[in-house]
């Protein structure tokens, strides 16, 4: 069996657990090394692949060594938001395949960077959106596909996740969310929502988007719950009179080249339950995440208001759906692959990645999509300063979009 030699760059919750729940599960990849600015972390991933019973990897605190010294097939990114493109670079041009886990981007410049490299040094960069491997968004897309939301018009999605903790206690936990959050005000975690729509949309496949809008919130949420551990005697000292520069509520509007329009919505500084919104408005119907529900015109009564008045109605009946739109992964899914991170969705992805260095194929999630993605972070950036004013989106592909085949995560 050939094996792909892995180097990973990054051991914070994020690395360690994608090594242990994911990675480790996979005969056909080597760890061959670990890198972390942190010496306990390094140790803690080499721990970890020791008890799995594989040989143990080498340990680095500086990923340009790592990579120069391992020279392995790929290298995979776990950092902080910050340095994800320059670890991308050097390791495409020291000859290494990329997968970076998502985040945000701090400026065009970075993104053109990373796209000249890819196409300069011909390895692959896969840009690792778990998301467009999820279960529903998979379901909806195949849906699109055969038609039965007719024409689609909109798209809507959200980042919508109870942060408050891990951003207030950030400088203890040694996590990036901490300075992102206390120094800028953006859409800074689009990709969850924006990747599976970009997907069903064909983003950078026949479409694109052209601008970014986006207005912020007063930021309170995170000052209120500091507030409130200040008074449990729970506020850690770095986060004593920090003033977060972070909108509570970001909403982003998106217009597409085909008419679309796509609406985000960053939700982290509130108390709430966990959602992603992911929802598709077709001139025949429409698919909503949050109750798993299908509304198709054609099928379902005409008398809407009477059941519209609870959404009892239609809840979960997306599932008599899924047996023959449901692609083959998660109708074949398996306990182990469920229990591998985010309900199946990180080794759908990492499997992805890793099938594509193997047999030399393009990944599904390439360069031009991590690029576009992420600029919608700082796009909004900039709308925000700007009291909302449209930015226009790059073309990333150089003006190729339109030629590049329609192509699904899931084939």
């Amino acid at each position: 069996m050939t094996k792909v030699r892995l180097c990973l760059a990054g051991l914070g919750g994020r690395g360690r657990g994608v090594l242990g729940s994911v990675l480790l599960t996979m005969d056909d990849v080597e760890i061959s090394a670990v890198c972390d600015l942190y010496e306990d972390r390094v140790a803690a991933a080499v721990d970890m692949v020791v008890e799995a019973g594989r040989p143990a990897p080498e340990g680095f605190a500086e990923y340009r060594l790592m990579i120069d010294t391992i020279r392995p097939d790929a290298v995979l990114i776990f950092t902080g938001w910050e340095y994800h493109t320059e670890i991308a670079v050097y390791a495409m041009e020291h000859g290494a395949h990329v997968g970076s886990e998502v985040g945000c981007a701090y400026s065009l410049e970075e993104l053109y960077r990373l796209v000249e490299t890819k196409e300069r040094t011909g390895r692959q960069y896969m840009f690792m959106e778990n998301c467009c491997y999820g279960k529903e968004e998979l379901l909806a897309t195949a849906m699109a596909r055969a038609g039965l939301f007719g024409t689609i018009v909109h798209a809507q999605g959200s980042y919508a996740h109870d942060l408050r903790e891990e951003i207030l206690y950030g400088i203890e936990n040694r996590h990036y969310r901490f300075r992102n959050y206390h120094n800028r005000c953006l859409e800074n975690y689009p990709t969850h929502e924006l990747g599976p729509i970009a997907r069903l949309l064909g983003i950078n496949r026949g479409n694109r988007i052209v601008s970014v809008v986006s207005v912020a919130s007063k930021a309170e949420g995170l000052k209120a719950y500091a507030q409130k551990q200040d008074q449990a005697g729970k506020l850690p000292d770095s986060a004593r009179n920090v003033t977060f520069r972070q909108g509570d509520i970001v909403t982003t509007i998106l217009t597409c080249a085909g008419g679309e329009t796509i609406t985000l919505r960053l939700d982290t500084t509130l108390p709430r339950f966990y959602a992603r919104d992911f929802t598709i408005r077709g001139t025949k119907g429409l698919y909503e995440q949050n109750t798993n529900t299908v509304f198709l015109e054609d099928v379902h009564p005409e008398a809407y208001w009477e059941t519209a008045k609870s959404y009892q109605a239609f809840m979960n009946n997306a599932e008599a759906y899924e047996e023959t739109y449901l692609p083959a992964i998660w109708k074949e899914v398996t306990p182990e692959v469920l229990a591998a991170g985010h309900g199946g969705m990180d080794y759908f992805c990492y499997r992805a990645f890793i099938d594509a260095v193997r047999d030399g194929t393009d990944v599904p999630i390439d360069v031009y999509d991590g690029a576009t993605w992420m600029a919608v972070s700082v796009l909004s950036e900039i709308s925000i300063q700007q009291g909302g004013a449209p930015q226009a989106m790059p073309d990333f592909t150089g003006g190729k979009w339109h030629l590049r085949p329609l192509r699904d995560v899931v084939e």
